[in-house]
């Protein structure tokens, strides 16, 4: 496999709307590319170990989604200040994700092997699903597209030392990783057959929980054999995963019916427009999201006079009874617990869901390394004192029984800190309010419209007290709601 480049390929720049990476962005192979490449990701034993102890994938996968999507989007951009900046983000939140794994081997997300194995699987899998839908890459574009991967390396780790120079030699290292390191991992297992089967619903469509279930029972198998066909056929012997008969075919036509996607105009697909519409909340102003609210309003209605007209044998349920607001805007603690203290749905309270919250919060207000600091270190108090009063057992984290049994022990001076840096890293202007254009910073798509204080201001008391009263008093339909609990 020759390595050589012509001069206009070498001359095309390595990041922006020119780079061959780009163009996949809104490709809807790139999905099925992306989903391969977490799988092989995770397969990594450092990478799976790091992926469940510390990730929210699976109770919040579209809120990983869209972050994922928009830290590519900074890295990939034209503009090496904002590309830096993310870089650096990056990689204080990867050094705060360290441990061991089930067998007592140490973990590192900042290791440079394990990192540039996650290069090395968004590559490969991007030039799989060119060949898998038809539209192999030609030499000079791999040549150019390998280029770019590694300058994303080098734009993470100082250089792309760890993975090879010449794309020949990249194969060697692919098949050598992937005979010799992939296991059939914790983390792998959980996204091919759990995360599929279970998949919640997003924001936008949290309201539908039939419809979302229906499609989801026929999708999910269908995503897990399809990603399972398309790995390589070393990892699936070694790791002993079954293959559903016809899958392999399976595989090929979704990839070459994904494939058409070339054929419509240009624009008519944009993966970010898209994913921050299943984002919105079904209470956001936004347009979007008034759009669906009035379309699921108008099915309710038919399926309640479908039931009138003709109403089923022994239908004779009257419907829920009425209950108060302060009902109806309570959850129960175990939901609670669930929903916004488990981030990592292992079904235990502990650091790293802390962590989880800190690094939401950080990310959706792009703080910088000071702010951020202050942030942990509120959240790391706030899981000292938690764990001092609620982890009766003393195994070092929370069930969701300790915490039933002791919630108001939840918001302790800790949790103010907490708040206190909350609206601070927000009131940029530190004139002690938070107004409208800096609140809807802070909840974006979740912006809280009936603002109560006066002059339309969130002094910090208020602030305070609502953050304080969604943590302990579990009220829903708050701005907090989509930033913490939705998925």
């Amino acid at each position: 496999m020759t390595t050589e480049t012509t001069e206009p390929v070498d001359e095309a720049p390595l990041f922006g709307p020119e780079s061959q990476f780009s163009a996949f962005f809104d490709d809807p192979r790139w999905a099925l590319a992306m989903i391969r490449a977490t799988v092989l990701e995770a397969a990594h034993p450092q990478i799976g170990a790091a992926l469940v102890d510390n990730s929210t994938f699976v109770t919040h996968p579209w809120r990983r989604l869209r972050n994922t999507f928009l830290s590519m989007r900074r890295m990939f951009g034209t503009d090496p200040a904002v590309r830096e900046r993310e870089a650096a983000r990056l990689n204080r939140l990867h050094a705060r994700m360290s441990g061991s794994d089930s067998h007592g081997r140490a973990y590192d997300a900042t290791d440079r092997a394990a990192r540039a194995w996650v290069v090395a699987t968004l590559f490969e899998s991007a030039v799989t699903m060119c060949r898998l839908s038809g539209q192999p890459l030609d030499q000079d574009t791999m040549e150019r597209m390998y280029a770019e991967y590694r300058a994303f390396l080098a734009a993470l780790d100082g250089d792309a030392a760890e993975l090879p120079e010449q794309l020949a030699d990249f194969w060697r290292y692919f098949d050598r990783i992937v005979e010799n390191e992939l296991e059939n991992t914790e983390a792998a297992r959980v996204i091919l057959y759990r995360l599929f089967d279970h998949l919640p619903a997003p924001a936008l469509l949290d309201g539908m929980p039939t419809l979302w279930a229906a499609g989801r029972a026929v999708v999910g198998p269908l995503l897990g054999a399809i990603t399972v066909a398309s790995l390589p056929e070393p990892y699936r012997r070694r790791a002993g995963l079954p293959e559903m008969p016809g899958a392999p075919t399976l595989m090929q036509g979704a990839y070459l019916a994904a494939g058409l996607a070339r054929f419509l105009p240009d624009g008519w697909i944009n993966a970010e427009t898209i994913i921050e519409a299943l984002s919105l909340a079904p209470d956001s102003d936004d347009p979007r999201a008034r759009t669906v609210t009035a379309l699921r309003a108008r099915m309710k209605k038919a399926s309640a006079l479908l039931r009138l007209l003709t109403p089923l044998s022994g239908d004779t349920d009257p419907g829920p009874a009425p209950s108060t607001s302060t009902e109806e805007n309570r959850r129960s603690s175990e939901e609670f617990f669930r929903r916004v203290l488990d981030q990592t749905g292992d079904g235990h309270l502990d650091w790293p869901d802390l962590a989880a919250m800190a690094r939401e919060l950080a990310t959706r207000l792009d703080l910088d390394e000071p702010e951020e600091t202050q942030l942990y270190d509120a959240f790391a108090a706030w899981w000292r004192e938690l764990q001092a009063a609620l982890d009766t057992d003393g195994d070092g984290r929370v069930s969701a029984e300790e915490y039933a049994a002791a919630v108001p022990s939840l918001a302790g001076p800790a949790l103010i800190r907490v708040a206190e840096v909350l609206f601070d890293a927000t009131d940029k202007d530190r004139n002690g309010s938070i107004d409208a254009d800096e609140y809807r910073t802070l909840f974006r798509t979740a912006f809280h419209r009936d603002l109560t204080t006066t002059g339309g201001g969130y002094g910090r008391s208020a602030f305070v007290g609502d953050f304080l009263s969604f943590m302990a008093g579990r009220r829903t339909g708050t701005a907090y709601d989509p930033l913490l609990a939705d998925a």
